[in-house]
């Protein structure tokens, strides 16, 4: 029989790239794209051979309009299960940076994501099998702070998104679930500059490794949960954040915001 497809965006690194090892050990094949392609390319040749699985790199800018059907068009065959995790955090104040990369990162982590999941749905409804997972984050469930000033609302229109999806797709074979991971060692603020402040502004309990985050996100779309936090403090954290009155979380926010921003 052949084996069904995993499409991971932003696989070279990070979660994406435990995602596709974990993926790989379940029997997967893979479609594996980022930017980079000699990290796609080495990941790829990692997975086939010590998991007897097909991986293909596909090296697609998705920030940019065409980046999504343009890799849609790559793939070999329609993906069974798609990850959506590209992403990336632009720091400092909005009207400090310019609108082509805010743009970018709206096509990137919210455009994208849709669009892939859009192409996609049809043919994982027809076989009544399919599995998304929309890496969000724990800040599109905590108040606003300043700086990073579009990451939450489009992790929280990731977040929206999935739970209504879920809701159209549970009973068709489809399983959406949004994958709300806190502070994670990854290279996302190695990438975006802030990686000194954030590491010496957050205490040790409230970062997690990226292999138990992409455990249970796992576990919650084969179980068909529309949201997933990993952590027990990031479990706590979203709970004591539904619970703060807005006004008081916002000044709370606000007093804090200057230990994670880059300005």
């Amino acid at each position: 029989m052949e084996r069904k497809l995993a499409l991971v965006t932003g696989a070279s690194a990070g979660i994406g790239a435990v995602f596709a090892r974990h993926l790989a050990t379940r029997g997967f094949d893979l479609a594996l794209t980022a930017r980079r392609t000699d990290r796609l390319e080495a990941l790829a040749a990692e997975l086939s051979a010590g998991h007897g699985v097909r991986a293909q790199a596909i090296a697609v800018d998705l920030a940019t309009p065409d980046g999504p059907q343009t890799l849609l068009d790559r793939l070999e065959r329609p993906a069974d299960v798609l990850v959506n995790n590209a992403g990336y955090g632009l720091p400092g104040s909005f009207a400090r940076t310019a609108w082509a990369d805010q743009q970018a990162l709206l096509q990137l982590m919210a455009i994208t994501p849709c669009e892939l999941a859009h192409k996609l749905l049809p043919a994982m409804a027809a076989q009544r099998y399919g599995r998304i997972v929309n890496v969000a984050s724990l800040a599109a469930l905590a108040p606003s702070a300043a700086g990073h000033t579009l990451y939450a609302a489009i992790k929280s229109l990731v977040v929206k998104f999935s739970e209504s999806l879920h809701l159209e797709t549970r009973r068709h074979g489809v399983h959406v679930t949004a994958l709300c991971p806190g502070f994670t060692y990854t290279e996302f603020h190695d990438v975006n500059g802030t990686r000194a402040r954030v590491s010496a502004a957050t205490p040790k309990w409230m970062w997690m490794a990226a292999e138990p985050v992409v455990e249970a996100g796992w576990r919650a779309v084969e179980a068909n949960r529309p949201l997933c936090v990993p952590g027990l403090a990031n479990k706590t954290l979203a709970a004591v954040s539904r619970l703060i009155p807005e006004r008081l979380a916002l000044e709370i926010m606000a007093s804090q915001s200057h230990r994670l921003s880059r300005d």
